[in-house]
């Protein structure tokens, strides 16, 4: 975060090494950087604090498989700035001239956007495959779909925004149906647990015989 010391009538920016400052003064760009030091009037100053550091942006959403199953994917979108002067245009990361504090506004655009799009993309690829497979091979599968459609999405690219990883942690169904899930591994357990005490019993008959 920035730091703002304000004396008469003017005040003084010292910008952090992991922020790029873009400085605009009667709507010119005066002063634009990493790092930066200068003396600006809030009257006439607009500024604006793009973080320069990988971002990381946590994504949970729901989803149907084709058997219409509702699961809940889990995922990590690790992100950055590439292009901070487009950013600062697009996106709001407008510097309190106060506290020197980047307003919120930015970050979530940034969420809504990236959000929606792979939410898009995952429930696209969840649509196509039946629960069984979803909970087996959909991990890797959303994670090479979300992958591929963030690094290569115009809306993001014309941002300024450039998507270096996705993680997805989890594909998880209903909580019911979860519970339900290990109810049949269980009966086959009991079915041969069953089968083998049979066999035994039959076999202690025909040797008392």
């Amino acid at each position: 975060m920035a730091t703002i010391r304000t004396y008469p009538w003017t005040r003084h920016f010292l910008g952090s090494p992991t922020g790029h400052v873009v400085h605009l003064r009667r709507g010119r760009v005066a002063h634009e950087g990493v790092g930066q030091a200068f003396w600006f009037r809030p009257t006439t100053s607009v500024l604006s604090e793009v973080p320069v550091d990988d971002q990381e942006l946590p994504v949970f959403f729901h989803a149907v498989t084709a058997d219409h199953q509702d699961v809940t994917v889990q995922a990590g979108v690790t992100y950055r700035f590439a292009d901070p002067v487009t950013v600062s245009q697009r996106l709001d990361f407008a510097v309190d001239p106060g506290s020197g504090e980047t307003r919120p506004a930015g970050r979530d655009q940034v969420t809504g956007i990236v959000g929606r799009r792979a939410q898009g993309r995952a429930a696209d690829a969840l649509a196509a495959m039946p629960l069984a497979d979803a909970l087996t091979t959909g991990v890797p599968r959303v994670r090479d779909v979300l992958t591929e459609a963030l690094t290569t999405d115009p809306r993001l690219t014309t941002t300024g925004i450039v998507v270096i990883g996705v993680q997805v942690l989890a594909v998880r169904p209903e909580k019911d149906v979860e519970r339900a899930l290990p109810t049949p591994a269980l009966e086959a357990v009991q079915s041969e647990s069953d089968r083998a005490t049979y066999e035994r019993r039959a076999l202690a008959v025909a040797r008392a015989r």
